[in-house]
């Protein structure tokens, strides 16, 4: 690997840890923040819609941005959006104004959902110049960030510190982190030559959207996203309101499934090139599903902590793995990826309030049953994550058709 690529690598890192930061920062807060906003179960997931509809619109726009001007901006304005919008959510807290936090939420979603596509293609680049599995160590950096985070929201939880000091806080560490790490990105990665992007009848663009074995990755994308996003979004006050901890002790779960999904995450290669794909990802989705059920059912607050490590575990391989095999199903990487994020953002967009709304009416453990289904589907549908004999395959085709 030459110096310019691995500190491409590096920057990607930090791109990835940068938001884990963020957004664990604010959830470990969350029920500090309902309290000064005065909401509701059912009210916070309105809130947390915020956050979705932002990643939904993101996320729609991003593929099609990256297609036009490259990873490099795509990734810089996202980035930029999300350290702005702590800004705006750490003001809305001060003021105590739910739509201030919305609106907050909403540019931290849209940028990250703007930022997100990009910098995972940026990252399938990367593995493929260095030939290496490269996507689950970038996304565990995003894990890693996210314990870093949450032990400094347990600390400030105990500490009383105020939730708007603690967001500015961050907002600077990320703005730092930001100006450091764009200066290695290179431009143009993303970009569609000019036969691709091309709509006439010699070059028309695949659509990706009827490739079957996509879709079914999208599938998986969306359980395992569904996975990780409940337990980002409730988790904190599942513990609190589903299983009697205080505030702290609910931080203090959601750092172990940070924790755990870190862990997946940096061991994820080791595994994933001993065994395979499908082997992993359906591991994943098992042990995820025992975390679920016993975090549902056990009515023992300590074992349903514990339960979060399986939890974490099971959801930590799923998104990156996926998002990997669809790069490498075909023709067209950034449609590809962008269409499975796509698919995985809406488990963003109706989780949130689909989780408050059945929250409100049969209590949060209740409502994690409907993840519980989703997670334990891809025990069955991994078989689809195994891209690497179609492509090859597929290459094989287009060596011979060369005279």
């Amino acid at each position: 690997m030459d110096l310019a690529t691995r500190r491409r690598r590096q920057a990607l890192f930090l791109f990835f840890f940068l938001p884990g930061i963020a957004m664990s920062s604010w959830v470990t807060r969350t029920p500090d923040i309902r309290d000064r906003l005065e909401a509701s179960t059912g009210q916070m997931g309105w809130v947390l819609f915020g956050l979705s509809l932002g990643s939904m619109i993101g996320i729609l726009c991003s593929g099609r941005l990256v297609s036009r001007y490259g990873t490099r901006p795509v990734i810089g304005v996202g980035t930029a959006l999300v350290i702005v919008s702590m800004a705006v959510i750490s003001v809305g807290t001060l003021l105590s104004s739910a739509p201030l936090v919305m609106a907050g939420l909403c540019g931290f979603g849209a940028g990250m959902g703007a930022g997100d596509v990009a910098v995972n293609v940026d990252g399938a680049d990367v593995e493929r110049i260095s030939d290496t599995t490269t996507l689950p160590t970038l996304h565990g950096c995003w894990s890693l960030g996210t314990v870093i985070g949450a032990c400094a929201g347990i600390a400030a939880t105990a500490a009383r510190l105020p939730v708007h000091w603690h967001l500015a806080a961050v907002t600077l560490i990320a703005a730092a982190i930001f100006c450091y790490a764009i200066r290695s990105i290179p431009a143009g990665t993303g970009v569609l030559a000019p036969d691709q992007a091309g709509a006439g009848a010699g070059h028309p663009r695949p659509k990706v959207w009827k490739d079957r074995k996509l879709l079914l990755i999208g599938v998986i994308v969306l359980a395992m996203a569904l996975a990780e996003g409940s337990a980002n979004d409730w988790l904190p006050l599942l513990m609190v309101d589903g299983h009697g901890l205080d505030a702290a002790s609910g931080s203090l779960v959601f750092t172990g499934f940070a924790a755990a999904m870190t862990i997946g995450r940096f061991s994820g290669t080791f595994f994933l090139d001993r065994f395979g794909r499908t082997t992993v990802v359906r591991a994943s989705a098992v042990s995820g599903a025992l975390g679920l059920i016993l975090v549902i059912f056990s009515d023992n607050a300590v074992l349903a902590g514990a339960a979060v490590l399986f939890w974490g575990l099971g959801a930590s391989l799923g998104f990156p793995v996926a998002l990997s095999a669809a790069g490498e199903s075909g023709p067209d990487q950034t449609a590809r990826v962008s269409l499975v994020a796509v698919i995985g953002y809406i488990a963003f967009l109706v989780g949130p309030p689909g989780l408050g709304f059945l929250g409100e009416q049969w209590g949060l453990r209740s409502a994690m049953l409907v993840v519980l289904a989703f997670v334990a589907s891809v025990a069955f549908l991994a078989p689809a994550v195994d891209t690497r004999r179609r492509s090859a395959a597929a290459a094989a085709v287009h060596a011979d058709d060369i005279p």
